[in-house]
């Protein structure tokens, strides 16, 4: 896998480096995490890699189309390494999990806009907001018996 990043890396005229190779390992090993995270992940091997050197990374594979930055309302922002396909997400109100939806019908139809004010649209960020699985089914544990409170 580390030859395909590197190809990624050069066909963006990026270098490659140990940080960006890192980087993009544990967005694709854990899709969706904000920067602390991705810190954690890349200083699991390499322990000597600065806050800023991931921040300048990401903001560079984030500039060349690599990484994919998102910020639901309210949440900070997350990365993942799934570019390119218009797809969707889904988060949940409670715990704040986030989780990919593919576009609902087609290879693109969120991006034929009913009025596009003459733009030309290239992207579309829809968000769902729910509850997930587990917190649905924590929130029905808790819950008291009918007739009961």
């Amino acid at each position: 896998m580390t030859s395909d990043f590197e190809a990624r890396l050069r066909a963006a005229s990026l270098r490659v480096t140990r940080p960006r190779l890192a980087v993009l390992a544990a967005l694709r090993d854990h899709p969706h995490v904000d920067t602390e995270t991705v810190i954690e992940l890349v200083r699991v091997d390499h322990p000597k890699v600065s806050h800023q050197a991931v921040y300048d990374v990401l903001r560079a594979l984030t500039d060349a189309g690599l990484v994919r930055r998102i910020q639901p309302a309210g949440a900070t922002a997350r990365y993942e390494s799934r570019v390119g396909d218009n797809h969707h997400h889904v988060v949940c109100r409670s715990c704040g999990e986030i989780a990919d939806v593919d576009c609902a019908v087609g290879p693109s139809p969120c991006l034929t806009a009913s009025d596009d004010h003459g733009y030309v649209v290239d992207e579309a960020e829809v968000v769902f907001w729910g509850t997930c699985p587990d917190c649905a089914a924590e929130r029905t544990a808790n819950e008291p018996p009918p007739g009961r409170k």
